[in-house]
């Protein structure tokens, strides 16, 4: 176990550690070619709410709650039902998802309002304006980044960490070539990053799509009830809080920032990306791989496993940690 913990571990944190070298040539790129300036902070802002909802439910709550579920089922059960498992709670997450995406590129400039209120007081109405244009293009990135990491988890629970991993290196490789190409032929050339946002996140998407496939798990349209659901939306609650906290003093951040001089939210997310590099790196390597296996050995009844999982990933962080 403790060999194959660490393989695992190594080959996230190695996939992580590309993706966010990548991120960084990114932000360098981004910063590069716009600045840090009005503009700037309004495509920052756009993509940073879809991320906010992302990291609250998608990569977070979502996740926590539904790969211990699916790690039960298939322990547990029968193939058959642990495809309807993926089917319905799949089903349900797109449903609830394309409702909320609708209504936001409806409502984009009351959201804009809410999450950087700073932009709508400002003399000139072109940086809430072009914020709210973004928003509408960067949102429904939520609801693909959000099928991504279903299809992560799932992946993840077949022991599949590399792919999973991998993924979110194809939004870098999306935003720089819209950076350094797309921009030259938009009349406004930052509009080329939120189309990055879109082109990334269905790449990502599609990444994923054969490789589920390939374990014979690709999720399928099932509507009506499924006592999965029910179970679901309990343990979302408090991995709900727990995920909250930290998003929303970021998202404070923000807002305050907005009410700042022009600059200033860029200024923000690149001290913030700087912030989460070893957080990235050491963190949610340990965390992916320690969630995938202590779910199936939790299915399994497996204590020994479990207890030896919990030892090594806390020993890990601290080793690694702490130089940090």
């Amino acid at each position: 176990m403790s060999k194959s913990f660490i393989r695992s571990s190594s080959i996230v944190a190695a996939m992580t550690f590309i993706s966010r070298i990548l991120g960084l040539i990114r932000d360098f790129i981004i910063a590069r070619l716009f600045g840090a300036n009005e503009l700037t902070d309004a495509f920052l802002v756009a993509f940073r709410i879809p991320n906010f909802f992302r990291r609250l439910f998608a990569e977070g709550a979502f996740s926590q709650a539904f790969l211990p579920i699916l790690a039960e089922s298939k322990a547990n059960q029968s193939d058959e039902e642990v495809q309807l498992v993926i089917n319905h709670i799949t089903t349900k997450l797109l449903s609830i998802l394309m409702i909320i995406t609708l209504i936001a590129i409806v409502i984009a400039p009351i959201i804009i309002l809410l999450f950087a209120w700073g932009f709508y007081f400002k003399a000139d109405a072109t940086q809430f304006n072009l914020a709210s244009d973004m928003l509408r293009i960067t949102f429904p990135y939520l609801l693909l980044i959000s099928l991504t990491a279903l299809s992560g988890s799932i992946l993840n629970t077949y022991d599949n960490f590399i792919i999973p991993a991998f993924t979110p290196v194809l939004l870098n490789i999306s935003l720089i070539l819209s950076a350094v190409f797309l921009s030259k032929y938009l009349s406004t050339p930052i509009m080329a990053l939120a189309w990055g946002v879109l082109i990334g996140g269905t790449i990502q998407l599609g990444f994923q799509i054969p490789f589920l496939r390939k374990i014979k798990r690709l999720p399928k349209l099932q509507f009506g009830h499924h006592k999965a659901l029910s179970i679901l939306r309990k343990r979302m609650l408090p991995a709900l809080f727990g995920v909250s906290v930290s998003q929303i003093n970021l998202l404070v951040d923000t807002m305050i920032a907005s009410t700042l001089i022009a600059g200033s939210v860029s200024w923000l997310y690149y001290s913030d990306r700087l912030l989460e590099l070893p957080l990235a790196l050491i963190g949610i390597a340990l965390a992916t791989v320690a969630l995938a296996k202590l779910s199936n050995y939790h299915a399994k009844k497996d204590t020994k496993n479990f207890i030896n999982t919990i030892d090594k990933a806390l020993l890990y962080a601290i080793l690694l940690g702490l130089p940090a």
